[in-house]
């Protein structure tokens, strides 16, 4: 599976974006998709994945942030509403065979990432 992550940019504090991670390759729904994010000077942390149809949130991202997936564009999408400058990271979509959805050491491929900024 080759993930490629695209939506990222410059937006101001409040505002919205939707980042997608477009994947190829053979078997995409027998995979979990997670969407991590590194900010500078800190650990990759998780932000949102999607598996078997449930939903996992970052507690610092609920409610604000929505993850969807459409499997005929074999394509995940994270809408991201009511941004904050702490939300300023590269963002990477990641898949997972099996393990935790949480853990980015058990994700089996990852996208190049891609830059959110957001302004105050």
């Amino acid at each position: 599976v080759q993930l490629q992550a695209s939506g990222g940019g410059l937006v101001q504090a409040g505002g919205s974006l939707r980042l997608s991670c477009a994947a190829s390759g053979r078997r995409f729904s027998n995979y979990a998709i997670g969407w991590f994010r590194q900010a500078p000077g800190k650990e990759r942390e998780f932000v949102s994945g999607f598996s078997d149809g449930s939903t996992y949130y970052a507690d610092s991202v609920k409610g604000r942030f929505t993850i969807s997936r459409d499997n005929t564009k074999k394509t995940v999408y994270l809408q991201m509403n009511s941004l904050k400058p702490e939300d300023t990271a590269v963002y990477y979509c990641a898949a997972l065979r099996s393990g935790s959805i949480r853990r980015s050491d058990e994700y089996d491929y990852w996208g190049q990432g891609t830059q959110v900024t957001v302004s105050s």
